[in-house]
């Protein structure tokens, strides 16, 4: 076994054993080696193998004797997968026919250099056949063959969420390619474009990959809404266009990630919000959308430039983006949530006094989003620089913002009310019928309770009374 493999022969010799029973050549290929040349570790490893012809049956086999999980990816290609559960997690194995007659033709056909590593099955050595050891080195993103893109235009996006990922850049070359194949994008299904996107925001570099797809003009094969957000001006407020200002507050929002020291945060940000989706990545996405219901409200009255109600409009072009990305429902609730009220700290914070009550109807209105709609009111605020737009309103949004995330934060650690009534007591009292009235009265009295108007039961009732006297 290669020294390099060591590591890994627990895991790797069964698999060659089980190939020189039936006589195959193996050629282990692609991420793993590219990743044991750069020095990363992945939780669960995948491994991927280049074999003449008979993937499909070798891996269907392999999966029986291995007692594992077995999987077609693509029959016409002749690509399968194993997976094999283990005390930690899992790890798979893809087996893919030779793309071409010869090995050397198959590495020609994958997607970028670095990914064209290979173990020779006959003498066990790691063989270079494409430079992919100088482009590691150089840290270069570079398509492995001319054909690269147009193989699988997703290559296009995948090549920037590897530059992401591994913080390299991406040649020119390459550069020139993806943007002449750029609308072959409109044939790759969305789940994987969304994938890849994900990618990109989960890593420490999405602002700079994401200023790239704009500079080609590939981001708007993807999200034509963008398009429409262009060479439109906000006015004094702002010294950007809508797009530009995105793109700002995007970046605004990585620069505080990065230099976040609060541990609340911190365990926020990497919560999951679906299965393979963090907080942190699903926020960055959220921050590319927050704005993008300007062009649908754009008015020019009396020489001023107004949005109004852009987060409503922004909320439903957000809603159908994120059910074409096929999301899923509780991402799609979130998103609609920061979109809908990522104005509101600014608004809070225009007012001389923060009132109980004002932030009560915050955090009633934002629920489990209240810290994404704080971070992204905090980006979108640091973007904004426009002359009208002063030292002192930035300070005061920053102290508004930051107060609300402490007290978000004080709130979840202290136990919540019990209800001073419920819809029994309120029927009884008041010989109410049960209806949307009971539910406006305790939504109400929670108000209340919540601010220290009221803290007993006698009090709730009075209280009850005047509210129905009022909607009576």
């Amino acid at each position: 076994m290669l020294k390099i493999l060591q590591d890994y022969q627990l895991l790797l010799d069964p698999v060659y054993n089980f190939a020189k029973k039936r006589r195959v050549l193996l050629y282990l290929v692609g991420g793993v080696l590219r990743d044991l040349a750069l020095g990363r570790v992945k939780q669960n490893l995948d491994f991927d193998f280049a074999i003449k012809r008979g993937a499909i049956s070798f891996g269907r086999a392999l999966a029986k004797e291995l007692r594992a999980g077995f999987v077609i990816l693509d029959k016409e290609h002749g690509a399968c997968r194993v997976i094999k559960k283990t005390k930690d997690g899992f790890y798979t194995l893809d087996f893919t026919d030779f793309r071409g007659k010869s090995i050397e033709e198959d590495l020609g056909q994958r997607d970028f250099t670095i990914n064209t590593l290979i173990i020779d099955p006959s003498t066990g050595e790691l063989l270079d056949l494409n430079g992919a050891k100088a482009d590691l080195k150089n840290k270069i993103i570079r398509i492995a063959g001319e054909k690269s893109f147009s193989e699988d235009p997703l290559r296009i996006l995948r090549a920037f969420s590897f530059a992401a990922l591994l913080g390299f850049k991406i040649e020119p070359a390459t550069l020139k390619a993806a943007k002449a194949e750029k609308f072959k994008l409109l044939n790759v299904s969305d789940e994987r474009i969304r994938d890849e996107f994900f990618k990109i925001f989960a890593s420490g570099k999405s602002y700079e990959c994401i200023a790239e797809l704009d500079r080609l003009k590939i981001i708007e094969i993807i999200f034509p809404e963008i398009k429409k957000m262009r060479r439109i001006g906000q006015g004094p407020y702002h010294h950007l266009d809508v797009w530009q200002h995105t793109l700002e507050t995007l970046k605004q929002l990585e620069l505080i990630f990065k230099n976040n020291r609060n541990s609340d945060i911190r365990l926020f940000l990497g919560q999951l919000i679906s299965a393979e989706r963090k907080k942190e990545a699903f926020l960055k996405f959220a921050a590319l959308l927050h704005d993008v219901g300007k062009p649908a409200t754009l008015r020019r009255i009396d020489g001023r430039t107004t949005f109004h109600g852009h987060e409503r409009v922004g909320l439903s072009l957000a809603e159908g983006i994120s059910k074409r990305l096929k999301l899923s429902n509780e991402e799609i609730h979130a998103l609609k949530i920061i979109v809908l009220w990522h104005l509101r700290p600014g608004y809070l914070a225009d007012n001389e006094i923060l009132t109980a009550r004002a932030k009560f109807r915050f955090f009633r209105d934002t629920g489990k989003e209240a810290i994404s709609v704080l971070l992204l009111s905090l980006a979108d605020q640091r973007a904004t620089k426009g002359p009208l737009t002063t030292a002192q309103s930035r300070v005061r949004h920053e102290k508004t913002t930051l107060r609300l995330i402490r007290e978000y934060y004080r709130k979840l650690k202290i136990k919540k009310d019990v209800r001073l009534v419920n819809g029994d007591d309120l029927i009884k009292k008041f010989k109410l019928k049960p209806s949307p009235l009971i539910g406006k009265i305790l939504s109400e009295l929670e108000e209340l309770q919540a601010i220290g108007k009221i803290n007993s039961k006698a009090g709730a009732l009075k209280a009850a009374s005047r509210f129905i006297k009022v909607k009576s």
